[in-house]
C-alpha cells in the first residue's frame, strides 16, 4: 500500500512512518522539505499521486484563533488535492471530546478540520485521542509563576504518543470507518494529580496548586476529555512510561 504522510517528522508523524515502513508499505513523508506545502498547496498534487491513503499529522503552531485558518486553509487544499489525484482514504488525528469544547479557540478549529474531512468527497476516518504524556511537560509550562504551576483538577485520560502513533497506524490501512475511532489511556486522572505526578516521577522541585480557573483546561466541562463509551484502550500507564524516561 502507497502511504503519504504529512506531518511525518513530529511526534506521532515519525512513529507512524516507522510502523507501517516496518509493516511493509511504501510510505512518503510529505513537508515543505520535501517541496509539499499544505498552506500554499503546492507539491499536493505530485504527492498523492498514485497514493492509497493520505495522513494528515500537521498541526498549527498556534492554540489561538489563528489555529482556525489555518486548519481551513490546509484541510480545503489537502482534501481538493486527495479528490484531484484519486486518493482512496484519508485519515486525521484529533481530539476525544474536542466537539464539546466550544470555549477553547484551538479545540474548534480541529472541530472545522473534522467538518472539512467529513464534507470532502475522499473516503475518511477520525483518530480522536487522549492528551499525550509527552505534552504534560508543556502544559506544566503554561502555567508556572516562579516554584509553583496552578492547574485545574479536569479530568483527562492520557496515554502514550507510541500508543497514538499504534492507532493511526491501524486505521489507515483498514477499511475507511467513514467515522470516529477514539483511542485513550487506561487510567483517568485529575490534571493537577497528574501533574504532581509528573514532577515527582523526574524530581521536579516545583509544587502544584489546584486552580479551577487556571490555564486553557480550565475552559473544559465535566468529563468531555475522557474516554466515551466504545473507545480503544491502551496499556502503557503513565508510571511506566516515567519510568522509561529516565
Amino acid at each position: 500500500m502507497k502511504i503519504a504522510v504529512l506531518g511525518g517528522t513530529g511526534l506521532i508523524g515519525s512513529q507512524v512512518v516507522r510502523i507501517l515502513e516496518a509493516d511493509g508499505h511504501d510510505v512518503a513523508s510529505l513537508s515543505p522539505e520535501s517541496g509539499v506545502d499544505l498552506i500554499t498547496g503546492d507539491g499536493l498534487d505530485q504527492g498523492f499521486k498514485g497514493v492509497d491513503v493520505v495522513i494528515n499529522l500537521t498541526n498549527s503552531r498556534t492554540f489561538d484563533e489563528a489555529s482556525i485558518g489555518w486548519f481551513r486553509t490546509s484541510m480545503d487544499n489537502m482534501v481538493e488535492a486527495a479528490a484531484r489525484e484519486g486518493v482512496g482514504h484519508a485519515v486525521i488525528l484529533s481530539i476525544i471530546g474536542v466537539d464539546q469544547v466550544p470555549g477553547l479557540d484551538y479545540y474548534r478549529a480541529k472541530v472545522l478540520q473534522e467538518d472539512i474531512l467529513k464534507a470532502g468527497a475522499v473516503p475518511w476516518s477520525i483518530v480522536r485521542a487522549g492528551q499525550f504524556f509527552e505534552f504534560v511537560k508543556s502544559v506544566l509550562a503554561m502555567t508556572t509563576e516562579g516554584d509553583t504551576v496552578r492547574l485545574p483538577a479536569t479530568p483527562v485520560q492520557p496515554l502514550a504518543s507510541a500508543d497514538i502513533a499504534r492507532a493511526v497506524a491501524e486505521v489507515a490501512v483498514g477499511r475507511p470507518l467513514m467515522g470516529v475511532r477514539n483511542v485513550a489511556g487506561p487510567e483517568v486522572f485529575a490534571l493537577d494529580e497528574l501533574g504532581r505526578m509528573a514532577l515527582a516521577g523526574t524530581g521536579d522541585p516545583r509544587t502544584v496548586v489546584t486552580d479551577p480557573a487556571a490555564g486553557m483546561f480550565a475552559a473544559v466541562p465535566g468529563r468531555v476529555l475522557t474516554a466515551p463509551e466504545g473507545a480503544t484502550l491502551a496499556t502503557t500507564t503513565f508510571r511506566e512510561w516515567l519510568a522509561r524516561q529516565k
